[in-house]
């Protein structure tokens, strides 16, 4: 009963409001309050601050800068080898697998399009049809600067407007299409292994998404998508990140989805629904490694 009030109030709570509020007392430093708001919310989600750069609560003047906190040097070994992808982000494995034509699983009896995904864009989502997927879910405890899971050049990005539903494993489990209808940052980048979608997700109180190379894309909330698109490596203007570099971040929430072509990696076999990831840590493997270790092997 408990569970099915929660997913009525998403329906019903004025969504926008909540998160423009949240955003804008996020942002202030508000002295006390501030300072309560920090210690409160490091209390009731066990956040490990010692591992942040600046471990001292106190150190943080507005929300913002203690949520988005920067971890210290050597906190997150990256995977080394040169076939080996690195976990975008910290959080726990929402859902991971095939893409069963075009369809992602979402949740037990709850699946969406990649067309729908990617806000129709049917070219692009053509390239990932039979492809492999993996969502992650940052939870309010987690560190909330994702990077790159291998090296990658900027082709395009897309900001979708859309519902702020709340991405936790409730909602998942109960808000049809939650990931293809909530507002959304698709990052589009041409890697060794393919094209691959990095898709930042928001959620109620999310305040701001943002990437390293254009800041904040979510500020106005116009209500209409936005298409840019980035030029060749070694061009003025062009985006190239390594792996494990930071690519963006979330300002409060949220949930990470990659999508790779077909028959380019081999996810970590370790990876379930719910496994807790670490940024930097094996999120998959090439195929042609994959494929070449098996043939060693035999």
């Amino acid at each position: 009963m408990l569970d099915k009030i929660k997913i009525r109030l998403q329906y019903m709570l004025p969504k926008q409001c909540l998160t423009e509020f949240a955003g804008w007392f996020a942002s202030r430093n508000a002295g006390f309050m501030t300072q309560w708001a920090i210690k409160l919310f490091a209390k009731v989600y066990k956040v490990n601050m010692n591992e942040a750069q600046k471990s001292e609560l106190t150190a943080y003047a507005t929300f913002n800068d203690f949520f988005i906190r920067l971890l210290k040097e050597g906190a997150r070994p990256i995977v080394e080898k040169e076939h080996q992808l690195a976990q975008p982000a910290d959080g726990a494995v929402s859902q991971l697998g095939p893409i069963n034509d075009d369809l992602i699983f979402q949740a037990k009896g709850h699946n969406y399009t990649v067309e729908a995904l990617l806000a129709g864009q049917y070219q692009l989502a053509e390239r990932f049809r039979g492809g492999d997927f993996i969502t992650t879910y940052l939870s309010p405890s987690d560190y909330h600067r994702v990077h790159m899971p291998c090296d990658g050049l900027l082709k395009e990005m897309i900001y979708v407007p859309g519902d702020l539903f709340s991405v936790n494993p409730l909602t998942a489990q109960n808000v049809p299409n939650l990931f293809a209808r909530n507002e959304r940052l698709i990052c589009v980048f041409d890697t060794p292994v393919g094209l691959m979608v990095q898709i930042l997700v928001g959620a109620t109180i999310v305040g701001s998404i943002e990437t390293v190379w254009s800041g904040c894309v979510n500020a106005t909330r116009e209500g209409v998508i936005k298409r840019w698109v980035y030029p060749e490596l070694d061009s003025e203007g062009a985006v190239f990140l390594k792996k494990g570099e930071e690519m963006g971040l979330f300002k409060l929430g949220s949930t990470v989805i990659n999508l790779f072509e077909p028959n380019k990696v081999t996810f970590n076999s370790s990876l379930i629904p719910g496994y807790a990831t670490r940024m930097g840590e094996l999120l998959a493997e090439t195929v042609t490694s994959t494929v070449a270790e098996e043939s060693v092997d035999a």
